[in-house]
């Protein structure tokens, strides 16, 4: 029964390894690495002229890799372990770029290294993802769409136009915000976009409000909240809506609290924080506490809002299918 019970937490410990540990990095057979064996000869043979091509007049190295799987892994660390364990590009340049897609689960990410993000930026290559790639994986077209994104990443290196997209007609409007379009709409369902929408506006709208309401205490409230405003629509509605929300949360907040303070409630909810050192607004209840305000919902009990952030181990962008 030990032994039993030993062989068991041996293959517990093998399993929890191998799934912190991600997909295996495959050996750097060429500048086409098909190891999902999703690409017909001719477009392996083709692709690699290209790539080759496009090395020998630039020293830049493009790199394409098709795996089955991450096994957990996520595809932007999976992405940068194995470009730092292949170390594309020159050392003392490092232009390289690996473009990754995993048929199994649906993602790909162009991962660019330091020498060429200022030409293939994190929006371009956004960009590319999903006005090239991503229409012809979800047709099924994996020759088309990894050879036309390869041949896009090589266009923007090598200071070109994406012509596949303005044929397309669908980077038709990127110029109104210099590129920001790529970030016009997430790749969110959705049901999932309006629960995240709901919980989003949800806090950040009830803020608001009670900033706009109260005396004093409203104005720390709408400095704060201008970071909120200015991100998190941005994963519900996207860019340019998001900027357009952010300019009339700018100028409607002062323009409605400036209105409010005109009001006979107000008035007297200002005049109770003086006298008596508290007041009673829509439910809520405001009292001065020496530093400008404080509410609360009718006890004792507060709160508060925070946010997260996150980090990235390189640039690129990432999408799925």
């Amino acid at each position: 029964m030990k032994k039993l019970s030993a062989s068991v937490l041996l293959l517990a410990l093998c399993a929890t390894i191998s799934v912190v540990r991600g997909a295996e990095i495959p050996y750097l057979t060429g500048r086409v690495n098909d190891n999902a064996q999703i690409l017909s000869e001719s477009a392996k043979e083709l692709l690699s002229e290209k790539l080759k091509a496009h090395e020998d007049r630039t020293t830049n190295q493009v790199v394409v890799l098709t795996i089955p799987s991450l096994q957990g892994e996520s595809i932007e660390d999976y992405s940068n372990r194995v470009f730092n364990e292949w170390k594309l590009g020159q050392q003392d340049r490092d232009n390289g770029i690996l473009i990754v897609v995993v048929p199994d689960e649906r993602r790909m990410r162009i991962e660019v290294g330091y020498g060429l993000e200022g030409t293939m930026t994190d929006l371009m290559a956004g960009r590319i993802i999903r006005e090239i790639m991503t229409p012809r994986f979800r047709e099924g077209d994996y020759d088309g769409g990894i050879t036309e994104g390869a041949l896009a990443v090589i266009s923007v290196l090598e200071g070109q136009e994406l012509a596949e997209a303005a044929e397309t007609g669908e980077g038709s409007d990127s110029s109104s915000l210099s590129g920001f379009s790529d970030l016009e709409m997430p790749d969110m369902p959705w049901g999932a976009r309006i629960l995240m929408g709901a919980f989003i506006f949800g806090i950040i709208g009830l803020f608001t409000v009670i900033g706009i309401m109260t005396p004093g205490f409203g104005w720390f409230l709408y400095v704060f909240l201008i970071p909120f405003w200015a991100t998190f629509p941005i994963i519900v509605i996207g860019m340019k809506a998001a900027l357009v929300l952010f300019f009339i949360y700018l100028i409607g907040y002062p323009a409605a609290k400036l209105y409010i303070r005109t009001t006979p409630w107000f008035k007297k909810a200002k005049q109770d924080l003086r006298t008596k050192g508290k007041a009673s607004i829509g439910g809520f209840s405001f009292s001065s506490g020496g530093s400008g305000g404080s509410w609360s919902s009718g006890s004792s009990s507060s709160g508060g809002f925070s946010g997260g952030g996150g980090s990235s181990g390189g640039g690129g962008a990432s999408g799925g299918w």
